[in-house]
């Protein structure tokens, strides 16, 4: 089994930061990307940044220039910093690991059970 946890979501007012943190526990034998989704009411869960195992990263339009994703792969954990934010940031975010948990098997995917981020204005 695999558990994520995310940590660090919470009420910030407009132009202001925040860290999330996901650590994934478990059974795990290689991790391949790391991401964060979010999905704010009455929308669709969307990507927000992604990296690979060797550091390759991808943004949404709407978040580049001002969030950073990076992985520490001896921690197992992923990280989002938040800056500039604004209140059409504010939604639940998802981390989400696609990994391996034994040599040769098939990647699969595993989620957070999300935090909040509340942007106010």
């Amino acid at each position: 089994q695999v558990q994520l946890v995310e940590s660090g979501g919470g009420l910030v007012q407009a132009g202001g930061s925040l860290r999330l943190s996901c650590a994934a526990s478990g059974s795990i034998f290689s991790i391949n990307v790391m991401g964060w989704y979010r999905q704010a009411p009455g929308k669709q869960r969307e990507l927000v940044a992604a990296i690979t195992s060797g550091g390759s990263t991808n943004y949404a339009d709407s978040v580049k220039g001002r969030f950073t994703i990076s992985r520490d792969n001896a921690k197992n954990t992923v990280y989002l910093q938040m800056n500039s934010l604004k209140p059409e940031d504010t939604a639940v975010y998802y981390c989400n690991f696609r990994l391996r948990q034994k040599p040769f098997m098939s990647l699969n995917d595993y989620w957070g059970p999300g935090t909040q981020v509340t942007v106010s204005s």
